[in-house]
């Protein structure tokens, strides 16, 4: 049955149809902080989905903070993180273009010096958390699963090989919108298109860590300003036929 209901509907409209419907449950409190999700079997029989869009939807609230798997012991609710009301235009959902661009532009004046920092001051183990978070992201792309949890999670990765522990709250505090693809698709009701294959961001992620590897700074920074100076680029395009029009 899932199989034929995916076969009718774009996996992404699915995703996204699943992850509002938790949503739901968790902001009306029927899903409460500390319960533990339904197996991934009773949400497939649940939702009349396939595991893989089961798992892209907690993989999409793991990454909106709502959401914790915890290893051999299941997927629980964590309490919604309050807006800040002093700082608007960081912590309200995404809804333009525009946000996002303003929003890597900002990221890119932090992220750029924490993975040259990462390259001058990271230790053996944070150095095999990288590789981790990006052997995570490489098994996604090769399953053909979503990869924003294990994109946003590099990025706190090289952040807290920065050792300033600054880095990591910044990008902690951004959460999702770290990751802007993830937002606009929200914002979109889940009909957006990839501006980007997967392919081509864990081809960029391996060029940050292996400048991060060598010990080279400043191959550190470049490595992570084309990443991001990428995204701006692309969703730059996205501009261009809406302004057009």
């Amino acid at each position: 049955m899932s199989e034929q209901i995916e076969a009718r509907q774009p996996r992404q409209s699915l995703t996204h149809k699943v992850i509002e419907a938790l949503r739901r449950e968790i902001e009306s409190g029927d899903l409460k902080p500390g319960d533990k999700l339904p197996t991934e079997q009773a949400l497939i029989k649940q939702y009349g989905v396939s595991r893989t869009v089961i798992r892209e939807a907690i993989a999409g609230l793991r990454a909106d903070g709502l959401l914790e798997p915890r290893q051999g012991v299941g997927v629980f609710v964590l309490e919604p993180a309050a807006g800040n009301a002093e700082l608007p235009l960081l912590t309200l959902p995404t809804r333009k273009i525009s946000d996002i661009i303003e929003s890597l532009e900002l990221r890119t004046a932090v992220e750029v010096e924490a993975a040259g920092l990462a390259a001058a001051r990271c230790s053996p183990a944070q150095e095999a958390e990288i590789h981790s978070r990006l052997e995570a992201f490489e098994a996604r792309v090769k399953a053909g699963e979503t990869t924003e949890a294990e994109d946003f999670a590099f990025h706190v990765a090289v952040a807290e090989a920065a050792n300033n522990q600054r880095f990591k709250e910044f990008l902690a505090f951004l959460g999702r919108r770290t990751i802007p693809r993830s937002q606009l698709r929200r914002a979109a009701g889940g009909s957006i298109e990839p501006l980007a294959s997967d392919e081509d961001l864990y081809r960029e992620h391996c060029a940050i860590f292996e400048a991060i590897l060598a010990r080279d700074p400043d191959a550190a920074r470049e490595a992570m300003r084309r990443h991001l100076a990428g995204s701006m680029a692309r969703y730059r395009a996205l501009m261009r036929p809406a302004a057009a029009s």
